[in-house]
């Protein structure tokens, strides 16, 4: 019969099991037949590094923890060496390292497991071990919706600006004093521009804008504009004043000569 501490060392084992059932998102379970010491503590080395919780537990211990609770389910495994491996984070981070590491030891193997209240078999954990992890699902979710996401809120904004252009053009009662003395300076400059732009075809049919085409080959055959071409020849302008005087060469003088 067994002794009180070895039944008190068997209930400790199975309260050990629930409260990591209690806290576990994922448990799975594996046979680990085949491998070697180095080859267990490589593999609970990459587990623990996971955060995956990595145990070897009695069948009828495990079965006396399972009772009663979501994990009844793997009771209908626990058969052989049955090693357990919990994730109180990841949820198919077990089943994900797991299937890595039997790949590369090319020993052990699935025998079931309950991921977020699901029973798996061995076969379904394979499919679920190739899935991307949570931080691989968010990077490729945020990569694939960062250009659409872009291109909404720009969108959102163009309608939020078009959406103030009415209440801009607000009656003038409901605008700031500031406000309606800009707004009555820039009508007192505006219908100048505005007539401009509006009467100039008119303004360039009007004869009048045209009479000074018509009229300018006139002004530059005026007479008073080559006057000073005629004062140019002027035989006065071009002859000494001693050369031209008659009155140098006069007979009086000549007689004064000859009394002389």
């Amino acid at each position: 019969m067994p002794s009180a501490e070895h039944l008190k060392a068997k209930q400790a084992v199975i309260d050990e099991i629930q409260e990591k059932l209690g806290r576990a998102k994922s448990a799975v379970i594996i046979d680990y037949m085949g491998i070697n010491v180095a080859e267990a503590d490589s593999m609970r080395k990459k587990l623990r590094e996971s955060n995956v919780d990595y145990t070897v537990y009695k069948n009828k211990l495990a079965e006396r923890a399972i009772e009663g609770t979501d994990y009844i389910q793997l009771k209908e495994v626990l058969s052989g060496p049955s090693a357990f491996a919990f994730s109180y984070e990841d949820s198919i981070a077990p089943a994900r390292i797991l299937n890595g590491i039997f790949r590369d030891f090319k020993k052990m193997e699935f025998k079931a497991g309950i991921i977020d209240g699901t029973f798996y078999n061995a076969e379904e954990l394979k499919q679920i071990a190739s899935l991307p992890t949570r931080e691989e699902l968010i990077g490729r979710f945020l990569g694939s919706i960062q250009s659409p996401v872009s291109k909404w809120v720009r969108t959102l904004k163009a309608i939020a600006d078009a959406g103030e252009a009415p209440a801009e053009a607000s009656p003038a009662a409901e605008l700031t004093p500031a406000a309606e003395a800009s707004l009555a300076a820039a009508e007192k400059v505006s219908p100048a521009v505005e007539t401009s732009t509006v009467e100039a075809p008119a303004a360039e049919a009007s004869p009048a804008v045209e009479t000074p085409v018509a009229e300018a080959p006139a002004a530059e055959a005026s007479p008073a504009v080559e006057t000073p071409v005629v004062a140019e020849v002027s035989p006065a302008a071009e002859t000494p004043a001693a050369e031209a005087n008659p009155a140098v060469e006069t007979p009086a003088t000549e007689e004064a000569k000859s009394e002389e």
